[in-house]
């Protein structure tokens, strides 16, 4: 199983690296070798820029959650999709660049989780797929000196309305 991610895993970087160094090819075609290096090297300080930027916001939106001891899943989140488009705006690359910016801008990182939820909730067997709610129902009065009876709960499970699944 691990050597199959593995394999993916490098067929996914190289031909992400193959389709970066022909974007460069046809970016510098266009508008010159010179130019396509400034562009690449401005891509990359404007990555560091807004890495720094937004990861101090996620940052102090982290901070706040665990002040104020509320559930900071979405913060974590987007403390990992910053940190994931800091990366790859770093990085050399003009459509590493494209993603990186969709991570990086509060406007569109909704989406790009919204994406990625998709993906990994299709990965996922229907049973893992949740949050699920239980309700039950009491069938008859309970005992309460107990008669010996096992003491049974008739319920059903309820899939949670805001879940997709």
């Amino acid at each position: 199983m691990a050597d199959l991610v593995r394999r993916r895993l490098r067929v996914v970087v190289g031909l992400a690296a193959l389709a970066e160094l022909v974007v460069f090819v046809l970016v510098a075609a266009w508008i010159g070798l010179g130019w396509t290096i400034v562009a690449t090297v401005l891509t990359s300080a404007l990555g560091w820029v807004l890495l720094a930027r937004q990861g101090r916001r996620a940052l102090v939106d982290l901070r706040e959650r665990a002040r104020s001891r509320e559930s900071a899943g979405r913060e974590l989140g987007d403390a990992g999709l910053v940190a994931v488009g800091g990366l790859l705006m770093v990085l050399p690359g003009f459509l590493g660049d494209v993603l990186g910016l969709l991570c990086l801008l509060p406007g569109t990182r909704g989406l790009v989780r919204r994406a990625l939820m998709r993906v990994v909730l299709a990965r996922l067997p229907d049973r893992m797929r949740g949050p699920v709610r239980v309700g039950s129902t009491r069938a008859a009065p309970v005992d309460p000196h107990g008669s010996g009876d096992r003491l049974v709960i008739e319920g059903e499970v309820l899939r949670d309305p805001d879940s997709r699944g």
